[in-house]
């Protein structure tokens, strides 16, 4: 299972919110180029990177982070917020970016994620950001009628290389990740599933790798690692295969 170290990224900084909430945000470091090398230099394979700025906004705000992070390290790393047309995603694949995450667009333009997974095949992924079953979009602002699962079911045949499934309750709440709400969503599909909110320790981690044989791909861990409750290393070497806490 692969480990996706979160750089959420808000004016600049590498931020942590709770559950989404701009308000509620704490700064953990003004480099997030330097953030990125941190996570490369323990043995991270993949970064998981967002423009919460840009989910909000709907179009790419923090682009010099984004760039400065995909300068300064050689593993791959997935972008997500404010992808919304073509033109963007063909920057940013041609920019140093290995994966995008659509997600508002996955609800409200979905003909767009089809045509994207054609002219980018095997690198896009679908997001979907999940509050009481249903899926969230616009930064989480505002909640569809769309359920998280169904939404997942209509690109079963899109060729989307995974789907980033967060829970937005737990998400930077560190309250232990949603095993069940994970399990049920990954048996509903057979794309395989990175799994996001609320990992808190090496325990959620080890309670969701058997997940792996059904499907789950990885999982993205944010504050967790920031706040020193999760060592990177530690967490690494328990989602290797045969690895133990």
């Amino acid at each position: 299972m692969i480990l996706y170290p979160a750089i959420d990224l808000k004016d600049g900084s590498c931020v942590r919110l709770e559950r989404g909430d701009m308000a509620r945000v704490t700064v953990f470091s003004n480099d997030p180029a330097e953030q990125a090398r941190i996570f490369q230099a323990a043995g991270c394979p993949w970064l998981h990177v967002v423009d919460l700025n840009g989910a909000f906004a709907g179009k790419t705000v923090n682009a010099e982070a984004v760039a400065a992070i995909a300068a300064n390290v050689d593993i791959p790393l997935q972008l997500g917020g404010g992808l919304r047309d073509l033109a963007v995603m063909a920057h940013w694949l041609e920019h140093g970016v290995s994966r995008l995450i659509l997600g508002t667009v996955a609800v409200r333009n979905p003909a767009l994620v089809v045509e994207a997974c054609k002219e980018f095949p095997g690198y896009i992924a679908v997001g979907i950001d999940a509050r009481n079953g249903r899926a969230a979009v616009s930064g989480w602002q505002e909640t569809s009628d769309v359920a998280a699962i169904d939404l997942g079911l209509r690109f079963e045949d899109a060729g989307v290389a995974a789907i980033v499934y967060t829970d937005i309750s737990r998400d930077g709440m560190l309250t232990g990740i949603n095993f069940d709400g994970v399990a049920e969503f990954t048996d509903a599909l057979t794309t395989p599933v990175i799994a996001s909110g609320g990992v808190a320790s090496l325990a959620d981690l080890v309670a969701l790798k058997p997940l792996a044989e059904r499907g789950v791909q990885g999982v993205v861990v944010g504050r967790a690692l920031y706040d020193g409750g999760l060592d990177v290393k530690a967490a690494l070497q328990v989602l290797e295969p045969g690895g133990e806490c």
